[in-house]
């Protein structure tokens, strides 16, 4: 691969850079830091940039959320500390989901083979009542299941039917829930 031919250019990013600029700031003052501001206030935020986001959603400290304009949260959503949620697809999080602590929801990856080590997106949907535990990895153009459990430190890079429990590196199913 030669990083020197590497390029974004191509890449949509959904918004002006100005606005893309003021979200920064406003995540680092209320997203990416320890200070426990309330939900409702990063919601608002959320929403301001173009987020669609439902009731009753927690977000704790020290959330990155990359651009919230391709990011939909659905009710009652509990996002813990540390999650990142790099959004360079559409991300959707439906009802009474609850994604732990230092998880990572990765709508983008790089081609390896390509000699210009491509960008790719693809967009993730975790169906409502799911469980993605801490420090799991949740990849590119991945679907889960209604009422699937994610287990800790898990990658799923694939699908996952409803109702699973997965775990490991990659995520397979252990037994049906």
């Amino acid at each position: 691969m030669d990083l020197s031919q590497y390029s974004v250019a191509h890449f949509d990013r959904g918004a002006s850079r100005l606005k893309e600029a003021a979200w920064v700031l406003i995540k680092c003052l209320f997203f990416q830091n320890p200070w426990p501001w309330p939900s409702e206030l990063r919601v608002f935020f959320l929403r301001l940039f173009g987020a669609k986001v439902g009731g009753g959603v927690v977000i704790r400290a020290n959330v990155n959320i990359t651009f919230p304009w391709r990011l939909a949260i659905g009710d009652h959503v509990w996002i813990g500390e540390e999650v990142t949620i790099l959004s360079l697809a559409q991300v959707t999080i439906h009802s009474n989901v609850c994604i732990s602590h230092r998880a990572y929801v990765c709508a983008g990856s790089h081609d390896f083979r390509s000699p210009t080590f491509d960008l790719q997106t693809g967009p993730i949907t975790i169906n409502s009542g799911c469980w993605i535990a801490a420090q799991a990895f949740v990849g590119m153009g991945v679907e889960i299941g209604e009422g699937s459990v994610v287990s800790a430190g898990s990658v799923v890079m694939e699908n996952i039917p409803a109702r699973s429990f997965v775990r490991g590196n990659p995520a397979a199913v252990v037994k049906t829930l």
